[in-house]
């Protein structure tokens, strides 16, 4: 047998225990494992430290250095968010919908865990006590792959959070790591039948091979060339400050603008003003010829520009003739992650959010907000951009699937 395929059965065979566990216990497991991480916080910052210097060693860049790296404060976080997910409320057996049918029978259709989850996603160690926090919160035993980069991190933090698991009560084995050779992910992504769903979190090349490649069924988490369109009726003011957030408060994650259209009729004032802020917040900006026109410090955009998810302070930025050009740039362009309109009219709002097909369409605010814990979810495992099963923020609801349970006296079928 091989070591992912026996992975994956003693997964399968911990998520039953963990179905039934009740929530004070999953919450006491969750309590037991913030302590745990604190406790052993200079075990986990000295093996981070490792793999800190093989990155640097390896011409890392800096910014990707810094989402790697921890310190006692950013372990603390991570055992503050274990605590805040002891405290919300938890989805197991939630009754989605319940009624008694005509014949007497009782149907309730209640939450339930997938089973057995699998976790492929890129440098940030913290993510590693987040999905398993949220997974075993959600009554999901967890397989987790993280990067190599991160390696020594992410075993360091697994054995922590496993110990505390068991002192709970619960098996270790509802918490695993996975090797991070290739034949290993490869392997997991074929474990149909022990392994019940896959969720990558990174960059587009990772999600896109675990979607064309695996045979478990995955839930495809974002990728965000996020817009924000400027219609003519915006209030120019509230746009400027709405861009520069959406840009600059946070640019490498996904729900950052990547992209900016501006109505015509507004272009010349609103770029007039815009240009020069995103300049002094280091922005560089790729625009079609209008932008290029209206600042010295543009870059012509390729075709390639609208469609890209930089993660850093860069910007597309176009202007179009219509609110009704802005949406079809939005089709061509967008990733379905978030997009926003800046406008006081009632009825180009309603349109936009009829037209634009995305997981959050936003009216006059920034895409910023498009997170688990911005929409009072409290913890998010990724934010899903496809339509089944679970679309937006993935909070702990959409960590479960269904059942029905019937229940009757005697009743059968004629």
């Amino acid at each position: 047998m091989s070591e992912i395929i026996e992975l994956a059965r003693r997964a399968r065979e911990a998520s039953y225990a963990l179905a039934e566990a009740s929530r004070a216990t999953k919450d006491a497991a969750l309590h037991a494992m913030a302590a745990a991480l604190r406790a052993n916080t200079d075990a986990i910052v000295a093996a981070n430290a490792k793999d800190v210097a093989s990155a640097r060693d390896a011409g890392t860049p800096e910014s990707t250095v810094d989402r790697l790296a921890l310190d006692p404060a950013r372990v603390d976080a991570m055992a503050a968010g274990l605590e805040q997910l002891a405290g919300l409320t938890d989805p197991v057996g939630e009754v989605v919908r319940g009624y008694t049918l005509p014949n007497g029978l009782e149907l309730r259709q209640v939450r339930v865990p997938f089973g057995v989850v699998g976790i492929i996603y890129e440098a940030r160690p913290n993510v590693t006590a987040d999905a398993a926090g949220i997974c075993l919160k959600s009554g999901n035993a967890v397989l987790l792959r993280g990067s190599s980069s991160a390696a020594s991190s992410n075993e360091a933090i697994i054995a922590v959070l496993r110990e505390a698991a068991t002192e709970a009560g619960l098996p270790a084995d509802v918490i695993q790591g996975v090797p991070t050779d290739r034949a290993a992910v490869k392997e997991l992504m074929q474990a149909r039948g022990l392994v019940d769903v896959l969720i990558p979190r990174g960059g587009a090349g990772l999600i896109q091979t675990v979607v064309t490649e695996s045979t478990v069924p995955v839930i495809e988490t974002g990728v965000g060339n996020c817009h924000v369109y400027v219609d003519s009726e915006a209030d120019l003011d509230l746009a400027l400050t709405i861009l520069l957030n959406a840009k600059t408060q946070r640019p490498s994650v996904c729900n950052a603008a990547e992209s900016l259209l501006v109505h015509s009729s507004v272009a010349s004032d609103f770029l007039a003003r815009a240009l020069p802020a995103l300049a002094e917040a280091g922005v560089t900006v790729h625009g079609d010829a209008a932008v290029v026109a209206a600042g010295k410090d543009v870059v012509a955009a390729t075709e390639d520009d609208f469609g890209k998810e930089y993660n850093s302070l860069d910007l597309s930025a176009a202007v179009v003739d219509s609110l009704e050009a802005a949406v079809q740039h939005i089709r061509r362009y967008s990733s379905g992650h978030t997009d926003a309109i800046i406008t006081r009219s009632q009825a180009a709002a309603r349109r936009f959010v009829a037209a634009v097909d995305s997981a959050a369409v936003v009216v006059n605010a920034s895409t910023r907000f498009t997170d688990g814990g911005e929409f009072g979810f409290g913890a998010e495992i990724g934010i899903s951009t496809q339509k089944l099963h679970a679309r937006g923020p993935m909070g702990l609801p959409e960590m479960t699937s269904t059942k029905y349970v019937v229940t009757g006296e005697g009743q059968i079928r004629t």
